[in-house]
Protein backbone atom coordinates (compact mmCIF):
# COMPACT_ATOMS: atom_id res chain seq x y z
CA UNK A 1 0.00 0.00 0.00
CA UNK A 2 1.36 3.60 -0.99
CA UNK A 3 -0.05 6.96 0.19
CA UNK A 4 0.50 10.95 0.34
CA UNK A 5 -0.81 13.54 2.05
CA UNK A 6 -3.72 13.92 -0.28
CA UNK A 7 -4.14 10.25 -1.25
CA UNK A 8 -3.36 6.97 -1.10
CA UNK A 9 -3.46 3.30 -2.70
CA UNK A 10 -4.99 0.30 -0.92
CA UNK A 11 -4.01 -3.11 -1.85
CA UNK A 12 -6.45 -4.07 -4.11
CA UNK A 13 -5.32 -0.73 -6.51
CA UNK A 14 -7.74 1.36 -5.44
CA UNK A 15 -6.83 4.58 -5.25
CA UNK A 16 -8.43 7.62 -2.83
CA UNK A 17 -8.29 11.15 -2.45
CA UNK A 18 -8.51 13.07 1.43
CA UNK A 19 -11.16 15.38 1.72
CA UNK A 20 -12.96 17.61 4.40
CA UNK A 21 -15.79 15.17 4.23
CA UNK A 22 -13.43 11.79 4.60
CA UNK A 23 -12.07 9.83 1.85
CA UNK A 24 -13.32 9.70 -1.53
CA UNK A 25 -12.45 6.72 -4.68
CA UNK A 26 -10.56 8.39 -7.15
CA UNK A 27 -10.49 5.26 -9.26
CA UNK A 28 -8.60 1.62 -9.91
CA UNK A 29 -5.36 0.89 -10.86
CA UNK A 30 -3.87 -2.22 -11.73
CA UNK A 31 -1.43 -1.08 -14.46
CA UNK A 32 1.60 -0.74 -12.65
CA UNK A 33 2.78 -0.03 -9.11
CA UNK A 34 0.89 2.27 -6.43
CA UNK A 35 3.28 5.28 -6.95
CA UNK A 36 2.67 5.48 -10.65
CA UNK A 37 -1.00 5.18 -9.76
CA UNK A 38 -0.85 7.96 -7.35
CA UNK A 39 1.52 9.90 -9.74
CA UNK A 40 -0.96 10.00 -12.30
CA UNK A 41 -3.93 10.87 -10.40
CA UNK A 42 -1.72 13.84 -9.24
CA UNK A 43 -0.90 14.51 -12.62
CA UNK A 44 -4.24 15.09 -13.12
CA UNK A 45 -4.65 17.47 -10.36
CA UNK A 46 -1.77 19.55 -11.83
CA UNK A 47 -4.02 19.86 -15.28
CA UNK A 48 -6.82 20.97 -13.28
CA UNK A 49 -4.37 23.93 -11.08
CA UNK A 50 -3.50 24.23 -14.81
CA UNK A 51 -6.75 24.71 -16.33
CA UNK A 52 -8.17 27.26 -13.62
CA UNK A 53 -4.99 29.25 -13.37
CA UNK A 54 -5.53 29.39 -17.51
CA UNK A 55 -9.28 30.68 -16.35
CA UNK A 56 -8.47 33.06 -14.08
CA UNK A 57 -6.45 35.03 -16.31
CA UNK A 58 -8.71 34.92 -19.43
CA UNK A 59 -11.53 36.15 -17.18
CA UNK A 60 -8.80 39.00 -15.40
CA UNK A 61 -7.37 40.22 -18.84
CA UNK A 62 -10.16 39.67 -21.94
CA UNK A 63 -13.42 40.61 -22.61
CA UNK A 64 -14.56 36.74 -21.80
CA UNK A 65 -19.03 37.19 -21.49
CA UNK A 66 -19.90 36.14 -17.82
CA UNK A 67 -22.20 33.36 -19.26
CA UNK A 68 -19.03 31.83 -20.56
CA UNK A 69 -16.65 32.38 -18.02
CA UNK A 70 -19.76 30.17 -15.65
CA UNK A 71 -19.95 27.36 -18.50
CA UNK A 72 -15.68 26.92 -17.93
CA UNK A 73 -16.29 27.25 -14.67
CA UNK A 74 -19.14 24.51 -14.25
CA UNK A 75 -16.88 22.29 -16.47
CA UNK A 76 -14.02 22.49 -14.28
CA UNK A 77 -16.06 22.35 -11.00
CA UNK A 78 -17.64 18.95 -12.29
CA UNK A 79 -14.17 17.39 -12.94
CA UNK A 80 -13.29 18.10 -9.21
CA UNK A 81 -16.59 17.25 -7.64
CA UNK A 82 -15.81 13.71 -9.34
CA UNK A 83 -13.16 13.10 -7.27
CA UNK A 84 -10.71 12.24 -10.45
CA UNK A 85 -7.72 13.83 -9.04
CA UNK A 86 -5.72 13.64 -6.17
CA UNK A 87 -4.91 16.72 -4.23
CA UNK A 88 -6.18 19.73 -2.36
CA UNK A 89 -9.62 19.60 -4.10
CA UNK A 90 -10.80 22.04 -1.52
CA UNK A 91 -8.38 24.67 -2.57
CA UNK A 92 -9.72 23.82 -6.08
CA UNK A 93 -13.44 24.46 -5.54
CA UNK A 94 -12.62 27.93 -2.89
CA UNK A 95 -10.74 28.64 -6.09
CA UNK A 96 -13.60 28.75 -8.15
CA UNK A 97 -15.90 30.00 -5.86
CA UNK A 98 -14.11 33.59 -5.77
CA UNK A 99 -13.87 33.33 -9.71
CA UNK A 100 -17.13 32.89 -9.36
CA UNK A 101 -17.60 35.81 -7.35
CA UNK A 102 -14.93 37.98 -9.65
CA UNK A 103 -17.04 36.99 -12.74
CA UNK A 104 -20.31 38.14 -11.06
CA UNK A 105 -18.68 41.68 -10.45
CA UNK A 106 -17.64 41.79 -13.87
CA UNK A 107 -20.79 40.71 -14.74
CA UNK A 108 -22.46 44.10 -12.80
CA UNK A 109 -19.89 46.12 -13.74
CA UNK A 110 -20.45 45.64 -17.16
CA UNK A 111 -23.96 45.88 -16.71
CA UNK A 112 -23.36 49.06 -14.98
CA UNK A 113 -21.17 50.05 -17.56
CA UNK A 114 -23.73 49.51 -20.35
CA UNK A 115 -26.54 51.15 -18.21
CA UNK A 116 -23.58 54.16 -18.19
CA UNK A 117 -23.23 53.77 -21.64
CA UNK A 118 -27.04 52.93 -22.80
CA UNK A 119 -27.99 56.36 -21.12
CA UNK A 120 -25.36 58.11 -22.71
CA UNK A 121 -26.34 57.36 -26.06
CA UNK A 122 -29.84 57.90 -25.31
CA UNK A 123 -28.26 62.11 -24.24
CA UNK A 124 -26.27 61.81 -27.29
CA UNK A 125 -28.92 61.02 -29.60
CA UNK A 126 -31.51 62.97 -27.95
CA UNK A 127 -29.51 66.02 -28.63
CA UNK A 128 -28.21 65.00 -32.07
CA UNK A 129 -32.60 64.69 -32.35
CA UNK A 130 -32.65 68.22 -31.09
CA UNK A 131 -29.85 69.73 -33.31
CA UNK A 132 -31.64 68.05 -36.31
CA UNK A 133 -34.57 69.99 -35.53
CA UNK A 134 -33.26 73.26 -34.99
CA UNK A 135 -31.31 72.95 -37.95
CA UNK A 136 -34.27 71.90 -40.01
CA UNK A 137 -35.87 75.79 -39.66
CA UNK A 138 -32.51 77.20 -41.04
CA UNK A 139 -31.93 78.93 -43.92
CA UNK A 140 -28.29 77.91 -44.30
CA UNK A 141 -28.62 75.75 -47.14
CA UNK A 142 -25.25 74.77 -47.35
CA UNK A 143 -24.21 74.67 -43.72
CA UNK A 144 -26.93 73.26 -42.48
CA UNK A 145 -26.99 70.17 -44.82
CA UNK A 146 -23.43 69.68 -44.13
CA UNK A 147 -23.81 69.49 -40.65
CA UNK A 148 -27.16 67.08 -40.88
CA UNK A 149 -24.94 64.97 -42.94
CA UNK A 150 -22.10 65.00 -39.99
CA UNK A 151 -24.90 64.23 -37.44
CA UNK A 152 -25.65 61.07 -39.61
CA UNK A 153 -22.30 59.82 -39.66
CA UNK A 154 -22.36 60.63 -35.44
CA UNK A 155 -25.66 58.61 -34.87
CA UNK A 156 -24.48 55.58 -37.27
CA UNK A 157 -21.45 55.32 -34.75
CA UNK A 158 -23.62 55.55 -31.71
CA UNK A 159 -24.87 52.24 -29.64
CA UNK A 160 -28.26 51.07 -30.56
CA UNK A 161 -31.03 51.49 -27.67
CA UNK A 162 -33.89 49.71 -26.84
CA UNK A 163 -35.66 49.12 -30.08
CA UNK A 164 -38.61 51.59 -28.93
CA UNK A 165 -36.63 54.09 -27.62
CA UNK A 166 -34.56 54.11 -30.88
CA UNK A 167 -37.47 54.13 -33.46
CA UNK A 168 -38.73 56.81 -31.75
CA UNK A 169 -35.59 58.71 -31.39
CA UNK A 170 -35.06 58.37 -35.45
CA UNK A 171 -38.22 58.54 -36.71
CA UNK A 172 -37.97 62.33 -34.94
CA UNK A 173 -34.52 62.61 -36.79
CA UNK A 174 -35.09 61.27 -39.94
CA UNK A 175 -38.36 64.10 -40.06
CA UNK A 176 -36.35 66.77 -39.25
CA UNK A 177 -34.08 65.98 -41.89
CA UNK A 178 -36.43 65.15 -44.31
CA UNK A 179 -37.86 68.51 -43.39
CA UNK A 180 -34.82 70.23 -44.13
CA UNK A 181 -34.92 69.06 -47.35
CA UNK A 182 -38.37 69.33 -48.55
CA UNK A 183 -38.08 73.41 -47.22
CA UNK A 184 -34.58 73.21 -49.03
CA UNK A 185 -36.01 71.96 -52.28
CA UNK A 186 -38.55 74.06 -52.30
CA UNK A 187 -36.34 77.26 -51.60
CA UNK A 188 -34.69 76.38 -54.92
CA UNK A 189 -37.17 75.14 -56.99
CA UNK A 190 -38.25 79.18 -56.22
CA UNK A 191 -35.16 80.17 -56.61
CA UNK A 192 -34.55 78.13 -60.11
CA UNK A 193 -37.68 80.22 -60.85
CA UNK A 194 -36.39 83.52 -60.18
CA UNK A 195 -33.29 83.09 -62.25
CA UNK A 196 -34.99 82.03 -64.98
CA UNK A 197 -37.52 85.21 -64.79
CA UNK A 198 -33.94 87.27 -64.28
CA UNK A 199 -32.58 85.25 -67.67
CA UNK A 200 -35.58 86.63 -69.90
CA UNK A 201 -35.53 90.17 -68.16
CA UNK A 202 -31.74 90.17 -68.83
CA UNK A 203 -32.21 88.85 -72.45
CA UNK A 204 -34.47 92.02 -73.06
CA UNK A 205 -32.37 94.52 -71.35
CA UNK A 206 -29.37 93.16 -73.55
CA UNK A 207 -31.21 93.25 -76.87
CA UNK A 208 -32.33 97.29 -75.97
CA UNK A 209 -28.48 98.13 -74.32
CA UNK A 210 -27.08 96.76 -78.16
CA UNK A 211 -29.75 98.48 -79.62
CA UNK A 212 -28.85 101.71 -78.34
CA UNK A 213 -24.66 101.33 -78.55
CA UNK A 214 -24.67 103.10 -81.71
CA UNK A 215 -26.66 106.04 -81.01
CA UNK A 216 -25.57 109.75 -80.81
CA UNK A 217 -28.15 110.91 -78.72
CA UNK A 218 -26.20 111.53 -75.98
CA UNK A 219 -28.06 113.07 -72.81
CA UNK A 220 -31.54 110.61 -73.76
CA UNK A 221 -29.31 107.73 -74.33
CA UNK A 222 -27.03 107.80 -71.39
CA UNK A 223 -30.20 108.54 -68.95
CA UNK A 224 -31.86 105.30 -70.55
CA UNK A 225 -28.69 103.19 -69.90
CA UNK A 226 -28.64 104.36 -66.16
CA UNK A 227 -32.24 103.54 -66.35
CA UNK A 228 -31.32 100.02 -68.04
CA UNK A 229 -28.61 99.26 -65.24
CA UNK A 230 -30.98 99.95 -62.57
CA UNK A 231 -33.03 97.80 -64.06
CA UNK A 232 -30.33 94.99 -64.25
CA UNK A 233 -29.77 95.25 -60.58
CA UNK A 234 -33.60 95.04 -59.63
CA UNK A 235 -33.67 91.71 -61.98
CA UNK A 236 -31.13 89.76 -59.62
CA UNK A 237 -29.26 87.08 -60.82
CA UNK A 238 -29.58 84.87 -63.72
CA UNK A 239 -28.71 81.01 -63.78
CA UNK A 240 -24.94 80.73 -63.42
CA UNK A 241 -24.33 79.41 -67.48
CA UNK A 242 -26.46 82.72 -68.01
CA UNK A 243 -25.52 85.48 -66.02
CA UNK A 244 -21.56 86.21 -66.93
CA UNK A 245 -22.45 85.71 -70.81
CA UNK A 246 -25.52 88.46 -70.28
CA UNK A 247 -23.09 90.58 -68.69
CA UNK A 248 -20.52 90.59 -70.66
CA UNK A 249 -23.02 91.90 -73.69
CA UNK A 250 -24.90 93.95 -71.53
CA UNK A 251 -21.69 95.62 -70.33
CA UNK A 252 -19.81 95.66 -73.75
CA UNK A 253 -23.09 97.57 -75.46
CA UNK A 254 -22.46 100.36 -73.27
CA UNK A 255 -18.98 100.43 -73.58
CA UNK A 256 -19.19 101.04 -77.27
CA UNK A 257 -21.91 104.02 -76.64
CA UNK A 258 -20.02 105.44 -73.56
CA UNK A 259 -16.50 105.04 -75.47
CA UNK A 260 -18.51 107.23 -78.61
CA UNK A 261 -19.50 109.57 -76.26
CA UNK A 262 -16.33 110.28 -74.55
CA UNK A 263 -14.58 110.84 -77.75
CA UNK A 264 -16.97 113.19 -79.32
CA UNK A 265 -16.61 114.99 -75.66
CA UNK A 266 -13.39 114.77 -75.77
CA UNK A 267 -13.16 116.63 -79.51
CA UNK A 268 -15.75 118.82 -78.27
CA UNK A 269 -13.98 119.53 -74.72
CA UNK A 270 -10.74 120.87 -77.36
CA UNK A 271 -12.95 122.68 -79.28
CA UNK A 272 -14.67 124.63 -76.50
CA UNK A 273 -11.31 125.00 -74.02
CA UNK A 274 -10.04 126.63 -77.38
CA UNK A 275 -13.21 128.97 -77.73
CA UNK A 276 -12.65 130.32 -74.17
CA UNK A 277 -9.85 131.47 -75.12
CA UNK A 278 -10.42 133.38 -78.03
CA UNK A 279 -13.93 134.66 -75.95
CA UNK A 280 -10.92 135.85 -73.18
CA UNK A 281 -9.42 137.81 -75.89
CA UNK A 282 -12.60 138.96 -76.79
CA UNK A 283 -13.45 139.98 -73.05
CA UNK A 284 -10.50 142.26 -72.59
CA UNK A 285 -10.57 144.06 -75.85
CA UNK A 286 -14.27 145.01 -74.80
CA UNK A 287 -13.02 146.11 -71.30
CA UNK A 288 -10.77 148.75 -73.18
CA UNK A 289 -13.93 150.44 -74.39
CA UNK A 290 -14.21 151.40 -70.80
CA UNK A 291 -14.67 154.31 -69.31
CA UNK A 292 -16.77 155.30 -72.44
CA UNK A 293 -15.71 158.25 -73.83
CA UNK A 294 -17.03 158.60 -77.45
CA UNK A 295 -20.36 156.86 -77.22
CA UNK A 296 -20.78 156.36 -80.79
CA UNK A 297 -17.60 155.15 -81.20
CA UNK A 298 -18.01 152.55 -78.60
CA UNK A 299 -21.05 151.47 -79.55
CA UNK A 300 -20.00 150.57 -82.76
CA UNK A 301 -16.54 148.57 -81.53
CA UNK A 302 -19.11 146.81 -79.09
CA UNK A 303 -21.29 145.41 -81.64
CA UNK A 304 -18.25 144.36 -84.08
CA UNK A 305 -16.74 142.55 -80.77
CA UNK A 306 -20.49 141.25 -80.00
CA UNK A 307 -20.48 139.84 -83.52
CA UNK A 308 -17.65 137.87 -83.70
CA UNK A 309 -17.92 136.36 -79.78
CA UNK A 310 -21.31 135.25 -81.30
CA UNK A 311 -19.65 133.58 -84.15
CA UNK A 312 -17.09 131.88 -81.92
CA UNK A 313 -19.49 129.22 -80.35
CA UNK A 314 -19.79 127.30 -76.84
CA UNK A 315 -16.98 127.38 -73.94
CA UNK A 316 -16.64 124.89 -71.24
CA UNK A 317 -19.90 125.17 -68.93
CA UNK A 318 -18.50 125.83 -65.43
CA UNK A 319 -16.71 128.71 -67.09
CA UNK A 320 -19.16 130.56 -69.07
CA UNK A 321 -20.99 132.21 -66.12
CA UNK A 322 -17.56 134.25 -65.65
CA UNK A 323 -16.36 135.19 -69.12
CA UNK A 324 -20.07 136.20 -70.22
CA UNK A 325 -20.36 137.71 -67.00
CA UNK A 326 -17.66 140.13 -68.26
CA UNK A 327 -19.14 141.00 -71.52
CA UNK A 328 -22.49 142.03 -69.83
CA UNK A 329 -20.21 144.29 -67.35
CA UNK A 330 -19.10 146.00 -70.51
CA UNK A 331 -22.84 146.20 -71.83
CA UNK A 332 -24.51 147.61 -69.37
CA UNK A 333 -21.45 150.33 -68.90
CA UNK A 334 -22.12 151.57 -72.27
CA UNK A 335 -26.13 151.32 -71.81
CA UNK A 336 -26.09 153.28 -68.61
CA UNK A 337 -23.89 155.82 -70.85
CA UNK A 338 -26.21 156.34 -73.51
CA UNK A 339 -29.48 156.52 -70.52
CA UNK A 340 -27.22 159.54 -69.36
CA UNK A 341 -26.64 161.00 -72.72
CA UNK A 342 -30.53 160.88 -73.26
CA UNK A 343 -31.39 162.57 -70.12
CA UNK A 344 -28.58 165.33 -71.01
CA UNK A 345 -29.76 165.76 -74.44
CA UNK A 346 -33.90 165.43 -74.63
CA UNK A 347 -34.90 169.16 -74.59
CA UNK A 348 -38.47 167.67 -73.26
CA UNK A 349 -37.51 165.41 -70.29
CA UNK A 350 -35.36 168.91 -69.32
CA UNK A 351 -38.57 170.72 -69.74
CA UNK A 352 -40.28 168.54 -67.43
CA UNK A 353 -37.22 168.29 -64.84
CA UNK A 354 -37.54 172.32 -64.90
CA UNK A 355 -40.98 172.41 -64.45
CA UNK A 356 -41.00 170.03 -61.04
CA UNK A 357 -37.94 172.00 -59.92
CA UNK A 358 -39.79 175.62 -60.31
CA UNK A 359 -42.94 174.01 -58.50
CA UNK A 360 -41.18 172.42 -56.16
CA UNK A 361 -39.39 175.85 -55.21
CA UNK A 362 -42.69 177.63 -54.74
CA UNK A 363 -43.86 175.38 -52.24
CA UNK A 364 -40.70 175.48 -50.38
CA UNK A 365 -40.95 179.42 -50.91
CA UNK A 366 -44.45 179.20 -49.54
CA UNK A 367 -44.07 177.28 -46.43
CA UNK A 368 -41.22 179.39 -45.38
CA UNK A 369 -43.50 182.17 -45.78
CA UNK A 370 -46.28 180.05 -43.74
CA UNK A 371 -43.57 179.30 -41.01
CA UNK A 372 -42.83 183.01 -40.25
CA UNK A 373 -46.26 184.35 -40.07
CA UNK A 374 -47.19 181.10 -37.82
CA UNK A 375 -43.75 182.16 -35.56
CA UNK A 376 -45.45 185.79 -35.33
CA UNK A 377 -48.49 185.12 -34.30
CA UNK A 378 -46.98 182.88 -31.56
CA UNK A 379 -48.20 179.87 -33.11
CA UNK A 380 -45.05 177.44 -32.94
CA UNK A 381 -47.75 174.06 -33.37
CA UNK A 382 -48.57 175.21 -36.48
CA UNK A 383 -44.70 176.31 -36.90
CA UNK A 384 -43.28 172.79 -36.69
CA UNK A 385 -45.71 170.94 -38.77
CA UNK A 386 -45.33 173.25 -41.61
CA UNK A 387 -41.44 172.96 -40.60
CA UNK A 388 -41.63 169.15 -41.27
CA UNK A 389 -43.78 169.48 -43.93
CA UNK A 390 -40.81 171.82 -45.26
CA UNK A 391 -38.07 169.54 -44.76
CA UNK A 392 -40.09 166.82 -47.12
CA UNK A 393 -40.22 169.15 -49.84
CA UNK A 394 -37.16 170.79 -49.38
CA UNK A 395 -35.49 167.06 -50.10
CA UNK A 396 -37.53 166.36 -53.00
CA UNK A 397 -36.50 169.70 -54.31
CA UNK A 398 -32.82 168.92 -53.67
CA UNK A 399 -33.16 165.88 -55.92
CA UNK A 400 -35.08 167.50 -58.87
CA UNK A 401 -32.38 170.00 -58.98
CA UNK A 402 -29.96 167.66 -59.14
CA UNK A 403 -31.59 165.80 -62.25
CA UNK A 404 -31.88 169.49 -63.66
CA UNK A 405 -28.11 170.01 -63.18
CA UNK A 406 -27.64 165.91 -65.52
CA UNK A 407 -29.38 168.28 -68.61
CA UNK A 408 -26.90 170.72 -67.55
CA UNK A 409 -28.68 173.36 -66.79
Amino acid sequence: MSSDPWGRVDETGTVYVRTADGEQVVGSWQAGSPEEALAYFERKYEGLVVEIGLLEKRVQTTDLSAKDAQVAIDHIREQVDAHHAVGDLQALRERLDKLVATVESRREERKQQRAKQSDEARKAKEDLVTEAEQLAQSDQWRAAGERLRALVDTWKGLPRLDRKSDDELWHRFSHARSAFSKRRKAHFAQLDAQREDARRIKERLVSEAEALSGSTDWGPTAARYRELMAEWKAAGRAQREHEDDLWNRFRGAQDVFFAARSSVFAERDAEQTENLKLKEELAEEAEKLLPVGDLKAARASFRTINERWEAIGHVPRDARPKIEGRMHAVERAIQESEETEWRRTNPEARARAAGLTGQLQAAVDKLKGQIEQARAQGNSARADKLERELEGRQALLDQAMKGLQEFGG
